[in-house]
């Protein structure tokens, strides 16, 4: 699976490419919007307004809206026990 990190006017975009499960993405951010994920601070956490998932299996997005960092998204990434 093939990741890339952008930052953005909201926030930061997360694609997703090659071998990605859209459910999967789903759950990552399911966990993390109900604390059950340790990948980012919680500092980090606050930061985020809004959460949103869309494409399909193959090429799926993950829009992260809130004042994060390219920097803070690609640690807690490269921490994910779903994507990794």
């Amino acid at each position: 699976m093939e990741k890339s990190v952008n930052k953005t006017e909201q926030g930061v975009k997360i694609s997703f490419m090659g071998e990605v499960k859209k459910k999967n993405i789903v759950s990552m951010v399911e966990n993390c919007s109900t604390g059950k994920c340790e990948c980012m601070s919680d500092e980090t956490k606050q930061k985020i307004s809004n959460m949103q998932v869309s494409g399909d299996d193959g090429a799926v997005e993950l829009n992260l809206t809130g004042d994060v960092s390219k920097e803070e998204i690609e640690a807690a990434l490269a921490k994910s026990k779903v994507i990794n």
